[in-house]
């Protein structure tokens, strides 16, 4: 009994060590250890099913602290009564909490064969569950375990060559060290004062020395800078409304809204901005269909010479006995040329599940009023560039930027400069918006590309290929932001190969467990 207590109470801690890893109430140092209490636990544990147990007992706090904010956005914006929300919420974080019971079940049949040694392959099935987290089901792969670290910029180089996913192995192999010297049995007394310090402790000084020999590369790359130094500088606006939800759906505010955002433009042009961004759903009015709205903003395009990149939903029309009706709806943004034309318009790939549509709706039939309350959006296919003076640049809108994959699509196919636009007003004020822009400001790494996010009530900023935050804003207030970036075309390792590691951890994972096929007691 005192085992079992002890067992579920590592797993728990484990859970809230994970929560407490992002922002905005965590610290990075804690994700290094936040696994070793769940790792010790699986040790011990007396069946596959005590296993799973643990594992969804850290998943479900894990997501529980990170993720809490999604019943508020259902509850106020989605139409639904409190408990109704939660339970939507609870049914996402128990979904969410599989991936690590699926690592813990994984992880005790390893150690069940091979013995506790196993637990230096967690890593590895960890970034396998990642990666899995990343693609069933559409994905979410909200604070995967290496985003911690990208505040913490030497350790946060490895995603130029890994991705976000190398540096959750890195993380979680420290755990796993730790781990392992709780577990291993000593020697005996005659050899304890040297063969037991090398077989508790060895893995841990691997680990440690890793971590330094990353650091130290990493300090070094960041030092020199190479990626600053290169490249055409262009300065850039990007305008935070700070417009609040409610109003973007109120009619009589629109015009007030729409010339506060007209107005914020010509101040950031005025300030040296060669291109302007606006935030995601930025437009009171759809672009195609307000001929009027639309006029305004071609002719400050053509008047000031500069470029718009802004939000606004899209709708896709067909012919049906005669009339005109609309077809398909679209998250979409719309590039307007420095001579008032549209240079291009990218439509949203990745939507928001319950968010801009509902998946397996009769599930979800208690939701009815979220159903009723979300629209409907269709998913675009191409991830289209943008051309900006010469150059190509690309947008993710909102979600999308936690897609490491689409992010790098953009990069291979031309993309000189990363922006995103979003409206993360729905968060409050909350840990999402702080969370959303540390894992935008990874792909700056992963790609090695200047990164620009503009959103309607923060946070809004400049991060450069290394991790700096160049400039950001506070949520909730108005701001309008200026700064330079570079254009830049050179490819890191993570560009040219992709999540080639992750993919491999899922194939090792794999191997692993067909080569320790056996009946499991």
């Amino acid at each position: 009994m005192i085992t079992d207590f002890a067992g579920y109470g590592g797993a728990a801690a484990a859970g809230v060590l994970l929560a407490l890893s992002f922002p905005q109430y965590g610290h990075p140092a804690l994700s290094w250890i936040a696994l070793t209490p769940l790792l010790v636990a699986l040790a011990s544990a007396r069946s596959m099913r005590r296993a799973f147990a643990l594992g969804l007992l850290t998943g479900i706090l894990y997501f529980t602290g990170t993720l809490y904010w999604i019943t508020r956005v259902m509850a106020v914006y989605g139409g639904l009564q409190m408990w109704v929300a939660m339970l939507v919420n609870a049914a996402l974080i128990a979904y969410l909490a599989l991936f690590p019971a699926l690592f813990a079940l994984i992880v005790r049949r390893l150690i069940t064969v091979r013995g506790p040694y196993a637990l230096m392959a967690s890593p590895l099935v960890w970034v396998a569950t990642e990666l899995g987290r990343t693609h069933v089901f559409t994905g979410f792969p909200w604070v995967l375990l290496g985003y911690s670290q990208v505040s913490v910029l030497p350790v946060a180089q490895l995603a130029s060559v890994f991705g976000v996913y190398g540096v959750s192995a890195l993380v979680a192999a420290v755990s796993a060290s730790l781990a392992l010297a709780a577990v291993v049995p000593g020697r005996p007394a005659r050899n304890r004062e040297s063969g037991a310090l090398r077989q508790r402790w060895g893995a841990v000084v691997a680990a440690v020395m890793l971590v330094v020999g990353v650091a130290v590369w990493g300090s070094l790359r960041v030092s020199r800078g190479t990626l600053t130094k290169t490249g055409d500088p262009l300065r850039v606006g990007m305008i935070q409304g700070n417009v609040p939800q409610d109003d973007k759906t109120n009619a009589a505010r629109a015009p007030a809204i729409f010339q506060n955002h007209l107005r914020m433009t010509r101040q950031a042009i005025g300030e040296g901005a060669r291109i302007v961004f606006w935030p995601e759903s930025s437009m009171p009015f759809m672009f195609e269909e307000d001929g009027p709205a639309a006029a305004q903003v071609r002719a400050l395009a053509r008047e000031t010479r500069v470029p718009l990149l802004f939000g606004s939903d899209q709708i896709e029309w067909r012919e049906e006995n005669g009339q005109r009706l609309p077809d398909k709806y679209y998250n979409a943004a719309f590039l307007v040329r420095a001579d008032g034309t549209t240079g291009g318009v990218y439509r949203k790939i990745h939507l928001v599940p319950f968010g801009e549509y509902v998946p397996l709706r009769r599930v979800f039939f208690f939701a009815a009023p979220l159903v009723e309350a979300v629209s409907d959006f269709t998913a675009g296919a191409d991830a289209v560039l943008l051309p900006v003076h010469g150059h190509l640049i690309s947008t993710a809108i909102c979600y999308e930027i936690v897609y490491p994959d689409l992010v790098r699509r953009f990069v291979r196919g031309g993309s000189e400069l990363l922006t995103t636009i979003t409206n993360d007003a729905w968060f409050g004020r909350t840990s999402a918006p702080y969370q959303h822009f540390a894992q935008a400001a990874m792909r700056a790494i992963e790609e090695g590309r200047y990164l620009v996010r503009s959103a309607n009530t923060g946070v809004s900023g400049i991060v450069d290929p290394y991790g700096h935050v160049l400039a950001s804003t506070d949520i909730f207030e108005p701001a309008v932001t200026v700064g330079e970036i570079r254009l830049l075309r050179t490819a890191t390792i993570y560009s040219v190969i992709g999540d080639v590691f992750a993919y491999a951890s899922a194939l090792f994972t794999a191997a692993l467990l067909i080569a320790t096929r056996r009946r499991v007691k």
